[in-house]
Parts: structure tokens; C-alpha cells; sequence
């Protein structure tokens, strides 16, 4: 009803002002922002609901704040797209509308007009949803928290059973439903049929997507992240207090293994599993496999297939088992990842079928589970099986593919199954639990405590989600206390830098680099830079005139606005002060470098302010340094530069020519070149245009650039009788790449990477 009641306020909104307002600046502004607020609001609700079909959630902010690296992003490039240009369609509509008629402002039509406008707003269900997101993380702490959340025992007292964990990637237990889906999972269905089968595994919020899950499972708390800053990406660990599955593993002897197809560092996931009892040699993502698989080629959107991991697991099972080892096995699959998951090549069945239509999203769950199942006959059929426990679990309940308008009709359920080698049961356990529960069933089998956090047994002790009427609505309101787990210090005083960790420690917290930091009276924010959040400084160039701030980063990148001297290092260097003041910048000249966060009394200028945030704001290509050769590993270019194309992103090395951007290198200087004049560059080339003659060309003069694979420094002689302004380098054969990359598929195409040109002029 409150969607209908806030479309109505807003098509009245509209109707009054443009009819009967009458033309005035500040209501015309006003009702614009209050009418464009409610359509980017409605605009974010459609978007989070295609991603979760449950709206704006803990798993949207989250995943939004955190790392992308490797996330399987193109298959929702176009309708990204398509909504940027339906908002920009839509605010130009409204603002036409708005003002389309001429009549004298009416005070009174324009004071309705803006209340229609704020219930319109107030009533969409987006609002609310934010509304109620952010209350949920500003929340006091519940005192009872402390009640009910346990620390389970560092050990097992005496390990005997060796550990198999799958975490299937949306594979709840729905899926399983012969009634509703018929046929669908029959080789995964025979094994769960063999299994302790948890029947009544609920999701409860904050378990909602696939770090979140893992945290659950291992941590028994739900991931609540804080709300401002973005920290958890910044963290160099991971709920650092907590005592989780992982770590009792480890200190009981057992070795840690995790082995997963996409790549490790999408959303923290890495961080977390090494916070919690695993090496970085035994961690196994997209990177990690490519060198190890048969076919690096054979790969998804997200990483390697199925199957392929699968595969790699039993390798690694058998190895393990074979050195006698103490070991914990944890893997978790992607092909059933949504919008529509994905087929393997090696799957007996490639189509499922649903009321006579063939569907995608239901095709991957008959293909994934095919490869699952076969993992744990190959299991059972080893001589080592009776050592070993198997356990099956969804990492979260499938979000908005293409079978979620079936599975919405049906009680939903997480899959959570126990296949033990020591003592084999088949049994249906039909108790009220949580996700929250696995962790510490598993630890209970293996012989340890039957509590972690707020998780319990389910073969020894009672769920929480049977002791509360409503668990989701209980563990909402300790998202305070949960959110205080991360243990984030509330002052800065004095701080190190660690250049050789690239890390920045303070307060008995720890951050990687670079790192910005908010410094309030009572509250410190630190506010990292991801693959898809905004660089530090357009953070910084958000900040209020007098809020105080420490930014670690390059030197460059802070220098050319405070510290000209440092304009073109490549070190790193620390400033302190306010955006409406002049900071100061400090380069770091030791391995390990202390310092004081100190704010001396300056007076803060509106003047200031605004030039401040306008020289942060220049674009990286429109910064201009004086130099006297174009330096690729510092954004922007010499002064005598009037632009260039083709050329990618900074990196800490250089930048590579992309053909994605431009055919060909162009640089196009300010005045002519020289007559005559020795061009000097430092390269190297890319793949197939190693030791392939490279056309570097001014004006009708073309000469040719040899590189190899490594760095080197060549010099072209060229005459320049005309005058030219440009310099065009042009690599034969530009390559894909997966080098450096945000999504798991860059599509950059290189063809060198460049660290100096230089102009020499001759007589």
C-alpha cells in the first residue's frame, strides 16, 4: 500500500508545482532534489533487488564497501548501463516538467508541492529500508549480547577425524525438493539421503551472502560491518577478538586448506581466512590454480569451472591423506552463482527444464551438484574415508537468478548435511537452527566444544533460533555488540608505518595501505581505497572544511596539492591537517616509521576550503607537472603536454598502452617538437610484441622500437621538418589481459608498458 501511497505523492508533487507553482529558483531546486532522491532511492532499491531479491541489505553495503577484486561483474554491465541512462532520462523528463509552464511563483501551491514531494520520499519502501539500516548499525549496545555469545576452548582435546567442508555457492536446500523441483539434484540427493541432514536451517540477516556466510559458519556471528568507513577492507584482520573454527583447527594440530575458483581477495574473503587459522600457501583462488590446473584457459565469468576444482580438491585430499596428516579441507564451488550460473563441460546434464522451459539458473544447480556428489563417492570410495568427516552447506540462500520467482513459492531452506566416515547415519534432523549453528555441529563431531559465539550444536545443544520467538529480529538488535567485535579504536595518537608490511598500526589496530582516517574527538574512521570505491582523495574532497584528517599514501599524489618538492615521488608520505587549512606532508624515510597524529591550531578558510577541493578534484589525465620528461609511473604529464590517448592507469611501475582506449599511443605536445631530436624511452614490450618491430612516428617520420620483455631504455633518432606536436607509438599487436585485474577479466588490450619519454633536442 505505501508503494502505491508514494508514487501517488510523487506524480502530485510534480502535477502541483508544474501547474500551479509558477517559476521560483530555490522551490525549483528544492522540489528537484526531493523528487530526484526519490527516484535514485526507488533506482537502488531495483538494483539491490537484482542483485539479493530482498532490497537494500547488510550484503549490498557490505560487498559495495569492500573489495571487488575478481567479482564476475560483465554480465551486469549492460543493465548498469541501461539504468544510468534511464536515471539521466528521467531527471531530464522531470526537470522539463517541472518547469515547462510560465506564471508568477505562488507561495502556497509550492509549499504543498514540496510536502507532497517528502511523502514521497518518507513512504517509498527504499527509505525505509536505509532507514532501518542505519538504525540497526547506530543502535546502543544490547546489554543481554554478552548472555548468549560463548568462547568456545582454544583445542580439540584429542583430534582423530580429518575434515572435508563444501560450501556450495547458493545451493540451499530448496533445490532438494522433489515435489517442487523434480529431478533436479539426484546425485547430490542420494548423498544427503546417506547424511545427518539439518532440515531446518534457517538465514538469518547479516548471513546473507557468501563472506557472510563463511563468517557465520566458522565464526557463529553474522557479518555486520561497519557502517561508515568501508573498514573491513582496510583491516589487515578480520574480527580480530573472535575464536573461530579455523583457529581451533589450527592450534589443534590440523592444517588448513581452502580451494575455490574465484579469486580470493572478492570481498575480504582472503583477509578473513587468514585472520582465522589458514596460510597463504595453503589458499587456493583463480590466481593461484592458473598455474596449477590443465587448462588455464577454462574458466567462467568468476574463475575455473567446477569440475576443475573439484578435481583439485581430491588431489589435494589424497596428498594430505597420504602424508598421514592432520587436515581441514574447505572449498567452496561458483557455478551456481547468480544472475544465471554457469554450465561446465564435463556435466552429464547441461539443461534442466522447468514448466517446460529450459532455465538456466536450474541447469547450473543439476550441473554443479553432479560434481559435488562425484567429490564425495571419490571420497568415500579412498582408503582414508573412515578418518574423514563430509559436510555440505550453502554459503547463503540463492539471491535473485533466474529460478528465484520458483524457489520464492517454496519454504526456503540452507542446506547443511554431515556425511561421517567414522560412523555413518543417515538421519533427518528437523530442529529450528541457523547457519550460526554449523560451525560449532562441526566442531562437536570432531570432538571440541559444542559452542562458537552465538552458534550451537545441533547434535548436543539447543539453537538460539529455538529459544527466541524471532532470531532475526534478535540479532538485529545486537548488531551494535557485534559490530564492536572489530575492535576499532576510538583515538589516534601516536602510529607506525610499516613500509616493508605496507601497513599502518595504531592503537593496537592494524590497517593496509594506503589509508585515509576521519580523526573526531572521540571517533576515528578509517576509510580505505578499493577497486571500485573512489580514490582516497575524492573521499578527502568530501570531507568538511574544519573535519581533521591522516592520509597515508604516495607522495605524489599529495604533494603536487601541499608539498611541491615531493610532486613527483614515488614514496610514501603522510598528511596531516584539514581540508580548509594547509596540511602538512611528511615523506616516510624509514622501513619503520613512527609518527604522532598531531593537528596544530590553524585557521580554517571557506577560500581555502574550495581551492583545496578543487586541485584534489582535477581528473588523473588533466594533472600537469614540471618536468622535464613524461614520467608514466606519476599521474597526468608534463606541463609541455597538451594530451594523450591510449595510454591505461598509473601503476607502481608505469602505465601500459591499452588499445581499448585508442588504436595507437598518441602525445600530442603544446608547441611543435624539435627540428631534429633524440626520443628516449624506458619499456618493455607486452606478449606477442616482444621482439616485433614497434612504428613510433612523428609527423612523416617513422622509426622502430625494439623491446623485450624486461625493462629497457632505447634511443630513436628523429628529424621533424614540418613541425609536429605529435608522437604516436603503435605496438602491432595489442593482447587481452589478465594482468592487474578488477573483474577476473580485464579488458584491457596491451601492447607496451612505459615508464619514461624522454625529448632530447639536437642541433
Amino acid at each position: 500500500m505505501s508503494e502505491l501511497v508514494s508514487v501517488v505523492l510523487f506524480l502530485t508533487a510534480i502535477a502541483v508545482y508544474s501547474y500551479k507553482a509558477g517559476r521560483n529558483k530555490f522551490w525549483f531546486i528544492l522540489i528537484l532534489v526531493l523528487l530526484t532522491l526519490f527516484i535514485v532511492l526507488n533506482a537502488t532499491l531495483f538494483a539491490s533487488n537484482y542483485f539479493t531479491g530482498d532490497g537494500i541489505t547488510d550484503a549490498v553495503l557490505y560487498t559495495l564497501t569492500n573489495s571487488l577484486t575478481g567479482a564476475g561483474v560483465s554480465k551486469y554491465v549492460v543493465p548498469a548501463i541501461g539504468l544510468i541512462i534511464g536515471l539521466f532520462l528521467l531527471f531530464c523528463l522531470l526537470s522539463w516538467l517541472l518547469r515547462r509552464r510560465k506564471r508568477p511563483h505562488h507561495l502556497g501551491w509550492s509549499l504543498l508541492a514540496i510536502a507532497c514531494a517528502a511523502g514521497s520520499v518518507q513512504t517509498t519502501p527504499a527509505f525505509r529500508q536505509v532507514k532501518d539500516l542505519i538504525a540497526s548499525h547506530s543502535r546502543l549496545a544490547d546489554s543481554d549480547f554478552d548472555d548468549y555469545y560463548q568462547t568456545p576452548s582454544k583445542t580439540i582435546p584429542e583430534p582423530k577425524l580429518n575434515l572435508v567442508y563444501i560450501y556450495g555457492e547458493s545451493l540451499e536446500r530448496t533445490y532438494f525438493d522433489q515435489q517442487a523441483f523434480p529431478g533436479l539434484a539426484p546425485e547430490l540427493s542420494r548423498e544427503k539421503d546417506q547424511s545427518i541432514d539439518f532440515s531446518e536451517t534457517e538465514q538469518l540477516p547479516g548471513t546473507d551472502y557468501t563472506i557472510a556466510g563463511m563468517v557465520a559458519s566458522q565464526c557463529g556471528i553474522p557479518l555486520f560491518a561497519p557502517f561508515d568507513g568501508n573498514a573491513s577492507a582496510s583491516l589487515s584482520s578480520f574480527y580480530p577478538q573472535n575464536i573461530c573454527l579455523g583457529d581451533i583447527l589450527k592450534n589443534s594440530g590440523y592444517e588448513n586448506w581452502f580451494i575455490q575458483g574465484a579469486d580470493l581477495r572478492f570481498a575480504g574473503k582472503d583477509t578473513f581466512l587468514l585472520s582465522h587459522g589458514f596460510s597463504p600457501a595453503h589458499m587456493y583462488g583463480s590466481e593461484e590454480l592458473k598455474s596449477r590446473v590443465a587448462d588455464p584457459g577454462y574458466r567462467n565469468n568468476w574463475g575455473f569451472y567446477d569440475d576443475t576444482v573439484m578435481d583439485e580438491v581430491f588431489e589435494k585430499y589424497e596428498e594430505l591423506s597420504r602424508q598421514q596428516k592432520r587436515f581441514a579441507l574447505f572449498t567452496l564451488t561458483v557455478d551456481t552463482h547468480h544472475p544465471d550460473g554457469f554450465i561446465s563441460r564435463s556435466c552429464q546434464r547441461k539443461s534442466y527444464s522447468y514448466d517446460g522451459k529450459p532455465n538456466q539458473s536450474f541447469s547450473a544447480v543439476a550441473c554443479s551438484q553432479e560434481h559435488v556428489a562425484r567429490l564425495i563417492a571419490r571420497i568415500k570410495a579412498s582408503p582414508w574415508f573412515k578418518n574423514t568427516i563430509i559436510v555440505v552447506s550453502s554459503d547463503h540462500l540463492a539471491m535473485n537468478n533466474t529460478a528465484h520467482q520458483y524457489l520464492i513459492k517454496q519454504p526456503r531452506r540452507d542446506l547443511f548435511m554431515v556425511i561421517r566416515g567414522d560412523e555413518p547415519q543417515a538421519e533427518v534432523l528437523d530442529g529450528k537452527r541457523s547457519t550460526l549453528d554449523n560451525g560449532a555441529t562441526v566442531l562437536d563431531i570432531l570432538g571440541g566444544d559444542k559452542a562458537i559465539g552465538l552458534g550451537r550444536s545441533g547434535l548436543s545443544s539447543t539453537s538460539l533460533s529455538a529459544q527466541f520467538d524471532d532470531m532475526a529480529q534478535k540479532v538485529t538488535a545486537w548488531k551494535a555488540d557485534i559490530i564492536q567485535l572489530w575492535n576499532f579504536p576510538s583515538k589516534m595518537d601516536t602510529f607506525t608505518v610499516d613500509q616493508q608490511k605496507n601497513t599502518f598500526s595504531f592503537s593496537g589496530s592494524t590497517f593496509k595501505l594506503p589509508i585515509l582516517f576521519r580523526v573526531g574527538q572521540d571517533r576515528v574512521e578509517p576509510l580505505p581505497e578499493g577497486e571500485y570505491s573512489a580514490p582516497l582523495r575524492y573521499q578527502l574532497a568530501d570531507f568538511t572544511s574544519s573535519d581533521k584528517f591522516v592520509w597515508v599514501d604516495r607522495c605524489f599524489k599529495m604533494g603536487r596539492l601541499w608539498q611541491p618538492d615531493l610532486a613527483l615521488s614515488t614514496d610514501l608520505c603522510v598528511a596531516m591537517g584539514q581540508m580548509g587549512a594547509k596540511p602538512t606532508v611528511t615523506r616516510i624515510d624509514k622501513p619503520q616509521w613512527k609518527g604522532k597524529a598531531q593537528f596544530p591550531k590553524a585557521e580554517v578558510s571557506a577560500a581555502t576550503y574550495q581551492l583545496n577541493e578543487q586541485q584534489i578534484r582535477v581528473e588523473d589525465n588533466a594533472i600537469r607537472y614540471n618536468a622535464d620528461s613524461f614520467l608514466l609511473t606519476v599521474p597526468g604529464a608534463p606541463t609541455g603536454v597538451k594530451g594523450f590517448t591510449g595510454i591505461s592507469r598509473p601503476e607502481s611501475w608505469g602505465r601500459w598502452s591499452n588499445a581499448n582506449l585508442a588504436p595507437e599511443v598518441n602525445i600530442e605536445y603544446v608547441d611543435p617538437l624539435p627540428a631534429r631530436f633524440d626520443l628516449v624511452i624506458t619499456a618493455r614490450a607486452y606478449g606477442p610484441n616482444a621482439h616485433r618491430p614497434i612504428p613510433v612516428r612523428v609527423g612523416d617520420e617513422e622509426q622502430k622500437l625494439n623491446l623485450g620483455d624486461e625493462f629497457s631504455t632505447t634511443t630513436l633518432h628523429f628529424s621533424n621538418p614540418n613541425g609536429s606536436h605529435n608522437l604516436v607509438i603503435a605496438p602491432p599487436e595489442p593482447q587481452l589481459s589478465n594482468d592487474g585485474n578488477i573483474t577476473g577479466q580485464d579488458p584491457r588490450k596491451l601492447g607496451i608498458g612505459m615508464v619514461e619519454i624522454k625529448i632530447i633536442p639536437q642541433p
